[in-house]
């Protein structure tokens, strides 16, 4: 055994006999997880004896009767490979007539004179020990007789009237017919009760052998021969039985499974006889293998319940019949692993945009970890109908697009642990040729320009490959590659052609063409080309039945060579006026002999033909008038198809009128049923393209031919062809009808085949009705309205997609034939399991309040199930757009409102609404609303102050207050100086202004203003209270007055415009207690 392998080398080169390691070797592979077992493999050694020694007399044989020559070779391992040769090793010829059989005789159905020798000698060559045994030769005499008596067939093998052979599944059927006979018997082949199998049939040694590849259960029959000739026929049924040996329909697979999980292995195999199967563990037959406690066989099956880590082992299955065994391993290993991936970190795909992108995600672990992919370094969970999760990890985009770059993260997580791993995912812009080459015609020796500009993604790298007619350049200096163009200098006939630009990169690759034409340069102005002037003195010589010579003298063929010479005919017994091609010669040629064709009145003329076009047609020749004859070929496209379940319509194209060779044209159309041995009935009917035949059984196969005759007699015997009789409708309905719902919108559905003696016709398929009874969420019935699939061919299942979810169905099958749709088969009811709800139907936000909001929906549409909740999210959204933290909810599935209580006043909110099922969770609706501030609100607001001392807007106004006064002093200083005394402090007393009026009714103080950071009460006078807020009713002067809740304005001739509120800052994520500071709104009216 070769070290560090399991490989057995057997070296006999050195000494030592084969015989010595005669004998079935198994392998068996062992380590302290189990042990598995290889295939039994049996070792012969070749053996090639040689050939008996026996006496062999001459065989006299009388001409005309049938010999056998037999072979007998040795037995050799392998079997040898039979040939007949002569003394000069030179292979016998072999025909219809001699032939060697599958045994190796040699079967003479008839002997000739010729057959007389003395070296008829059988070879059997041994492939395998490379060599050729000789049997001694055998002589033939034939005698002859006169007058030689013909005889009507007769089997020389198989013998009897039938005859058994049983073959395996997946071998070649071989059948063999050797008849003898005067005349030699051709050999035809037929299957009882059906059709010999297309495109696995074939037909070897003359007919005399039916071959049949890859042979299946349902090629058993019986397979009739026949041998025929003109004296009559024989015929022999050879029974075939197909069996089976062993072929897997579930081969046991690896099981992985993490203590304390459950498993299955199957191991399910079909044959004929069915198998048997049986188990080993480790080699070992189950039922003496240690026991295992988690372990309980059921035939087929071994189910695993609670395993622990001593558990693994390698299980072999053996299914086995008479013709042979199956044996396959499977590892069972209990393995506790938390999730490993073994992608690369940080792996880069790069794909074209609008074109898929698969990310890869392997993975391993034990218990099998789930896998969930994400976007970017905070995105959610990847869902929808825009990705394609694999079974092995992988992410599918089908359609990425420039948005679909970035980082993924793969995420495989178990009960043992969690690991991650990201990819990047980049998106370039496809390559394209944004100018293309054209078509050009160059004359020669000229030069030519093909453009080939292109556009990429500026990351990618593309490369530049020019082609003429699909393969490389010529290696000549003349052709010159720019960076964007193709050049071709001197240009000459042979650079004619087809180019091509191909654009390259690493990631996708495009392509343009154009045609060059290259043309001769145009002539000097002297020489004038033209088409050439028409042949003339058309002659005709040498009149037979079937031919005539033609001669002519060219005319000027103008500066361009005539390059042929156009021969035409016309018919004007049959069609006058019409000319027919007929041939063409080289312009080198003025004569032709010309094949003619019987009881047509021919006249030729000639058309000379060069690079310019061609000549007007000569004048015709005379006429000359063939004699008749009977007709040269038969009627084509034959067909026999019919049209009503007791006829057959027979059609065929008939003769045209130079084709009948004579007057009188007729068919003889004749019909047999086939495989019946009935004798042909013939009609002779008129020039006409149809024939009916009545009475007819129902579809039928029926022997056809059609043969012209005219008054002078008979065409050729036609070939037959086979046509059916008339269709009618399917009798039976298939059986057996079974349904498998795959997922709650995809459904298979299995039936029996219906016999095909029950079809009646060519069966061209099944049709599977199905439509939807009721929905299982509703109740609620609706009209039915019936969909239909159709499968071509003898097909026994198919798939029904599109199906409604959570939804009770009924189908039936129905076979149909070309004449329409047989019964159906009962009604099977099925049902299809819950899926995934669609978004509900609306979402409307009503009456919003300060801190509350009504939400009310409706149920969704398509429901998919039993609805177990809906769930709801919402989050702010600030000024600036930013989403604030999420807030989830969960309703039940029969509320249809609900009152959001506690939020913030002022505020907008996002959102997300959607229902489930079992299944999981439906689209999502998605709806936005804003809460309010009503006059009220000024209560709520005054609690809110802040200390606007130190607000960089309210020192701002002070300071323009202050620069306003100071101004105002000024003017009123200088006009006082100018105009004496002003009473300013009179003037104020007559026109007080109510913006200036002290707050403090009693005495007329001003009240100060309370800083809000050392939390000073207010002095007398001030009408806020300790709690810090104002009061409606005490405050009159509240700027909430002036407007619509916090957003008042003064008119435009005022000196306020704008609105007075503050931004409000972040709230937590938990708990709706408001904690922002108080708007600048608040701060004035404490402040007024």
């Amino acid at each position: 055994m070769k070290p560090n392998s399991g490989t057995l080398v057997i070296n006999i080169m050195n000494g030592g006999k084969a015989e010595a390691y005669e004998g079935v070797y198994q392998c068996t592979a062992r380590n302290e997880r189990g042990a598995a077992i290889s295939n039994n493999i049996v070792i012969r050694p070749s053996r090639s004896p040689l050939w008996t020694k026996e006496k062999l007399e001459p065989n006299h044989v009388r001409e005309g009767d049938s010999l056998v020559l037999h072979c007998r070779p040795p037995v050799g391992l392998p079997p040898p490979i039979i040939f007949w040769m002569d003394n000069a090793f030179q292979r016998l010829p072999q025909s219809e007539r001699v032939s060697q059989g599958l045994n190796g005789d040699l079967y003479f159905s008839n002997v000739q004179p010729e057959d007389s020798r003395e070296d008829y000698i059988c070879y059997a060559r041994f492939n395998h020990t490379q060599t050729i045994q000789q049997k001694q030769p055998i002589s033939v005499k034939v005698f002859s007789t006169k007058p030689v008596t013909e005889r009507q067939p007769v089997l020389l093998t198989p013998t009897g009237s039938t005859s058994t052979k049983v073959e395996l599944r997946g071998n070649v059927l071989l059948l063999e017919c050797i008849a003898a006979g005067l005349p030699t018997p051709v050999i035809r082949w037929i299957k009882e009760g059906g059709e010999l199998p297309a495109n696995r049939t074939f037909f070897e040694n003359f007919k005399k052998t039916l071959k049949i590849i890859d042979v299946s259960e349902a090629d058993s029959g019986n397979y009739k021969c026949i041998a025929r000739n003109t004296l009559g026929s024989a015929h022999h049924v050879i029974s075939v039985t197909v069996k089976a040996a062993p072929y897997w329909i579930t081969a046991p697979r690896n099981l992985v499974l993490s203590p304390g999980e459950d498993g299955t292995l199957i191991c399910r195999a079909n044959g004929n006889p069915k198998p048997s199967i049986s188990w080993l563990a480790n080699g070992v037959p189950i039922a003496i293998a240690p026991e295992d406690p988690s372990r309980k066989v059921d035939g087929d099956t071994i189910i695993f319940s609670h395993v622990q880590e001593r558990s693994s082992a390698v299980y072999q299955c053996n299914a086995s019949n008479e013709y042979g065994y199956l044996l396959s391993n499977a590892f069972v290993n209990v393995l506790a692993e938390p999730p490993r991936i073994l992608t690369p970190a940080n792996k880069l795909y790069q794909v074209i945009a609008d074109s898929p992108a698969l990310l890869d995600c392997a993975y391993f672990g034990s218990p099998k970890p789930e896998i969930e992919w994400f976007k970017g370094v905070k995105g959610s969970i990847l869902r929808g109908n825009e990705y394609v999760f694999h079974d092995n990890g992988t992410l599918e985009i089908p359609v990425a697009q420039k948005n679909s770059a970035g980082t993924y993260t793969c995420v495989a997580r178990n009960e043992l642990g969690k690991i991650q791993n990201e990819v990047q995912l980049e998106i370039k812009d496809p390559t394209m040729i944004i100018k293309q080459p054209e078509y050009k015609v160059i004359q020669r020796y000229g030069q030519v320009s093909f453009e080939c500009i292109i556009k990429h993604d500026s990351t990618l790298l593309p490369t530049v490959t020019w082609l003429k007619d699909n393969d490389e350049l010529p290696d000549d200096d003349r052709f010159l590659v720019g960076k964007d163009n193709l050049t071709i200098m001197n240009v000459t006939d042979k650079d004619d052609g087809t180019y091509t630009c191909i654009v390259n990169t690493t990631l996708d690759s495009v392509s343009a063409s154009a045609v060059l034409t290259v043309v001769a340069a145009p002539p000097t102005p002297a020489i004038i080309y033209a088409r050439p002037n028409p042949p003339f003195d058309l002659e005709l010589t040498g009149q037979l039945e079937r031919s005539i010579d033609l001669s002519w003298i060219p005319g000027d063929e103008n500066n361009s060579p005539i390059t042929n010479f156009v021969i035409e005919y016309e018919d004007a017994l049959h069609e006058p006026g019409v000319w027919h091609y007929q041939t063409e010669v080289p312009g080198t040629q003025t004569t032709v002999q010309l094949k003619l064709s019987p009881y047509v009145n021919y006249s030729f003329r000639v058309i000379a033909v060069n690079k310019i076009g061609r000549s007007q047609p000569s004048e015709p020749s005379e006429q000359y008038l063939t004699k008749s004859a009977s007709p040269d070929e038969n009627p084509a496209n034959v067909q026999g198809i019919g049209s009503e379940p007791d006829n057959l319509v027979i059609t065929w194209e008939p003769l045209k009128g130079f084709q009948s060779n004579g007057p009188g044209l007729q068919y003889k159309v004749s019909w047999r049923q086939k495989d019946v041995d009935d004798e042909w009935t013939s009609v002779i009917v008129a020039n006409v393209s149809k024939y009916i035949v009545s009475g007819t059984p129902t579809f039928v196969p029926y022997e056809i031919k059609v043969q012209a005759l005219n008054d002078l007699g008979y065409a050729p015997e036609p070939s037959e062809v086979i046509g059916h009789s008339g269709e009618d409708l399917p009798m039976v309905a298939p059986g057996n009808v079974q349904v498998h719902v795959i997922n709650s919108t995809l459904a298979k559905v299995h039936w029996d085949p219906v016999p095909l003696k029950t079809v009646r016709g060519h069966l061209q398929g099944y049709k599977v009705y199905y439509w939807k009874v009721q929905s299982l969420s509703r109740r609620s019935r609706r009209h039915v309205e019936k969909k239909i699939l159709t499968f071509r061919g003898n097909k026994t299942f198919g798939m029904l997609p599109g199906l409604e979810p959570y939804s009770s169905y009924k189908l039936n099958v129905r076979v149909v034939n070309g004449k329409g749709e047989g019964p159906a088969s009962p009604d099977k009811v099925f049902k299809t399991p819950e899926g995934v709800p669609s978004s509900p139907s609306f979402l409307k936000i009503t009456n919003p309040t300060l801190d509350s909001l009504t939400l009310e929906w409706g149920s969704p549409t398509h429901p998919n199930g039993v609805l177990t909740s809906y769930t709801l999210k919402f989050q702010p959204i600030n000024n600036t757009h930013e989403l604030g933290p999420l807030v989830e909810i969960r309703i039940p599935a029969n509320e249809s409102s609900l009152i959001l209580k506690n939020l913030n006043y002022s505020t907008r909110y996002k959102f997300y609404f959607n229902a489930q099922t079992s299944v999981g969770s439906g689209s999502q609706i998605t709806e936005e609303a804003v809460t309010i501030m009503d006059e009220g609100a000024g209560k709520a607001m005054a609690s809110r102050q802040v200390d606007i001392a130190t607000q960089g807007w309210f020192i701002g106004l002070m300071c323009a207050v202050a620069l306003l006064i100071l101004i105002l002093l000024i003017v009123c200083f200088i006009r006082r100086n100018k105009g004496g005394k002003y009473p300013v402090k009179e003037k104020e007393d007559a026109h007080a202004d109510p913006e200036i009026q002290p707050m403090k009714e009693d005495d007329g103080t001003f009240g100060e203003y309370s800083d809000a950071e050392d939390h000073k009460p207010l002095k007398k006078g001030s009408r806020t209270p300790s709690d810090r807020t104002v009061k409606k009713e005490d405050s009159d002067d509240s700027l909430v007055d002036y407007g619509e809740g916090v957003n008042g304005q003064f008119n435009e001739d005022g000196s306020f415009i704008g609105q007075y509120s503050g931004k409000k800052e972040k709230e937590p994520a938990e708990g709706n207690e408001s904690s922002e500071a108080p708007s600048p709104v608040n701060a004035m009216n404490s402040f007024v």
